[in-house]
């Protein structure tokens, strides 16, 4: 059920849960449990839940909104600008930070270090991309049953990729077609780490599926079959794609950083199963809501959310206090060694989160909400 004003509180709650684990896991001080940082490689955490999920939720609203209205071409090229523009001023914010910080700032340094060595993809740029991929796809298509095989033909060619390029190790860190993509387009200078970008271009085949199995999802959502019937077919969905991820890693790695065929899977039957028991607990009157309000809030604004709290933990990574940086400084004196380094840290990302709860209960009482 909806609230007088349309919002599907299941889609509030999956997007408040995305931003919760942002808060929590985009930037631990210091080392936590194994299951809650991100793997170095190959493998599966915790940690790697939180991006699919919001390429996910991507989806579900983007079939929520055509079901509304068709917006124009523009009207979406716009958006995807607009959200590609954020991620770029994101890549050149820690350059103007720390140029801020120097006495002998000038254009031609700024321009050195953010133009000429800066970034060019990351996360609000594969979003931007995938969103608008994802978009041209639906549009085109206009058939769900085709959609889904849509996904799957982009994941089948994602794979073969990888296999087809190096058959005899085709996942290894030193040489694989994404990394090879990214050396040449946008080029060495202009990538995360020194052997691939995690977000580079080659990964956006892949990421497209995840927007398009969460457009099915928004699709099976707004049905007008009865709650009990769509939760039944979201689960159902959510076990094939599990089952499809776990059959699939027997021949492609699960890897984060790639954007694996099993990786996207695995996310995406999970994301199927969270939608389904958020339908359940709160898009029907019932007291759980209440209790969950303040991560609904969350939900109302989550790019905005996303976005502030990146600028900030640039700010605080950049600004030096003492032989350390701020951010490094308000774990040493805070959390850091309660009962042991992992618990402090984890302590610390936990406290780190809990401080956004009262802004977005702001938010929430003031119905503000920043479309992105």
């Amino acid at each position: 059920m909806a609230s007088s004003k349309g919002r599907i509180y299941s889609l509030d709650m999956l997007r408040g849960v995305f931003v919760a684990t942002i808060f929590f896991f985009d930037a631990p001080p210091a080392n936590m449990y194994p299951i809650l940082m991100h793997s170095q490689w190959e493998g599966f955490t915790l940690a790697e839940f939180g991006f699919p999920l919001f390429a996910f939720i991507m989806g579900v609203s983007m079939a929520i909104s055509l079901s509304r209205r068709n917006p124009p071409l523009k009207q979406l090229l716009k958006r995807v600008a607009i959200i590609f523009a954020l991620g770029i001023f994101l890549g050149t914010l820690p350059h103007i930070f720390s140029l801020m910080l120097v006495e002998n700032f000038t254009l031609k340094n700024f321009f050195d270090a953010a133009i000429v060595h800066g970034r060019l993809f990351g996360v609000f740029q594969r979003l931007a991309l995938t969103y608008l991929f994802a978009v041209l796809i639906v549009r085109a298509v206009k058939n769900d049953i085709k959609i889904f095989a849509a996904a799957f033909v982009l994941l089948a060619l994602s794979s073969a990729g990888y296999h087809l390029y190096a058959p005899d190790n085709p996942f290894a860190v030193e040489h694989n077609i994404s990394r090879a993509v990214d050396f040449i387009f946008p080029g060495a200078n202009h990538i995360y780490l020194p052997t691939h970008d995690p977000e580079g271009l080659y990964g956006t085949i892949s990421a497209t599926a995840s927007v398009l199995f969460g457009y099915l999802a928004g699709r099976i959502l707004i049905d007008n079959a009865n709650l009990r019937d769509r939760i039944f077919f979201m689960i159902a969905v959510g076990i094939v794609l599990l089952i499809a991820g776990g059959l699939w890693s027997f021949a492609d790695i699960i890897c984060k950083n790639l954007w694996t065929t099993p990786y996207t899977l695995i996310n995406a039957g999970v994301d199927f199963v969270w939608l389904a028991i958020f339908m359940k607990l709160f898009d029907e009157p019932f007291p759980m809501r209440k209790i969950y309000q303040l991560m609904i809030a969350f939900g109302r604004n989550p790019l905005f959310f996303f976005f502030a709290n990146s600028v900030i933990v640039l700010f605080l990574f950049i600004m030096p206090i003492g032989d350390t940086n701020v951010y490094f400084w308000l774990h040493r004196h805070t959390t850091a060694g309660i009962i042991s380094p992992e618990f402090g840290t984890t302590l610390f990302c936990l406290l780190w989160t809990i401080l956004w709860f009262p802004v977005a209960e702001i938010f929430h009482r003031f119905k503000l909400v920043i479309k992105i």
